[in-house]
């Protein structure tokens, strides 16, 4: 299967016009608490199969982790239960830091 993805200056544009979605963060909790996007959900990728009830299948959702890996997996799986638009944000936060914030720290 093909992932979607979306670009991070995509995402970013998507934020400043308000566009209604939900970010979600798939990293480990160590990752999180060095670094994360304003406004993020933050669910680890193992805890995803047991909360994406949680989420609205038919809101937009965009995936990130680190830098892209994991978030295609996931984006993959929650396509497969049958939510219509998840995109994997490429290059995951490495690449918001780099093209969007870069007072953000790297890892």
């Amino acid at each position: 299967m093909n992932v979607p993805e979306i670009t991070v200056t995509e995402v970013h544009a998507m934020q400043e016009k308000g566009d209604p979605f939900t970010l979600l963060d798939i990293r480990e909790q160590w990752e999180n608490d060095l670094v994360t996007i304003d406004g993020s959900h933050f669910v680890t990728m193992e805890e995803v199969p047991s909360k994406f009830s949680e989420f609205d299948k038919d809101k937009p959702m965009v995936i990130y982790c680190h830098t892209g890996v994991r978030s295609a997996a996931v984006t993959s799986y929650l396509l497969e239960q049958g939510f219509l638009d998840v995109k994997s944000m490429a290059g995951g936060i490495h690449a918001w830091a780099i093209q969007i914030d870069p007072t953000l720290p790297t890892y």
